[in-house]
């Protein structure tokens, strides 16, 4: 049985995970992204290619999740705040994407997703959405706290934190050692105040 383009059915072996984790990780750093292939992978990892198209779908839904993150994701921590929430996940979205792998891979791959709307429409379905539904659930524990009135347009934060993170890793080349404190009491400012403004009449 397959779902959303993989099979289904016996539980999967966290070691072979592991073993295409460390092997794409490994090869980016040796050949680079351009030089890398599932079969490469594969051999490396000691497993046979159908292992990996059990899991993904694509090359790119393979390095994603070895160098970024997978298809579930953890809850973001409930920190008993709304800034202690923002910083945890701010924390969690640097550590993903300042990570070496990332940094030699993430602009190459996000290039050839974006000028494929079948892989775009993939990557979203299978890593975008689980971190919009984690957002949707840090700022609803903010409403339910009373620390907002509202839940706030949960696309735009979306694009906003993790975009934030992307630009000053990728583009700026900042150092994030601080970003998310900074990052954190920037949104948690904004959230508070937006959350104050009237909804624009039609």
């Amino acid at each position: 049985m397959e779902h959303n383009g993989q099979q289904v059915g016996r539980p999967r072996d966290s070691r072979v995970d592991e073993a295409i984790t460390a092997a794409v990780r490994k090869l980016l750093g040796e050949v680079g992204y351009a030089g890398l292939t599932v079969a490469a992978v594969a051999e490396c990892a000691g497993i046979g290619k159908a292992s990996i198209y059990r899991r993904y779908a694509t090359k790119h839904e393979m390095i994603f999740a070895a160098v970024v993150h997978g298809e579930v994701l953890e809850v973001p921590p409930d920190t008993g705040s709304l800034l202690g929430d923002l910083t945890a996940l701010a924390r969690v979205i640097v550590g993903h994407l300042s990570n070496p792998a990332a940094a030699g891979a993430l602009m190459s791959l996000l290039g050839e997703i974006a000028a494929d709307p079948t892989l775009a429409e993939r990557f979203t379905t299978t890593f975008v959405e689980p971190e919009r539904a984690g957002n949707a659930e840090l700022l609803e524990r903010a409403v339910r706290r009373g620390e907002l009135e509202r839940l706030p347009d949960i696309d735009l934060f979306h694009a906003m934190f993790g975009g934030t993170v992307l630009s000053w890793l990728f583009i700026s080349h900042h150092d994030p050692h601080d970003l998310p404190e900074r990052l954190a009491r920037f949104a948690c400012a904004a959230l508070r105040s937006a959350a104050h403004q009237p909804f624009p009449s039609d």
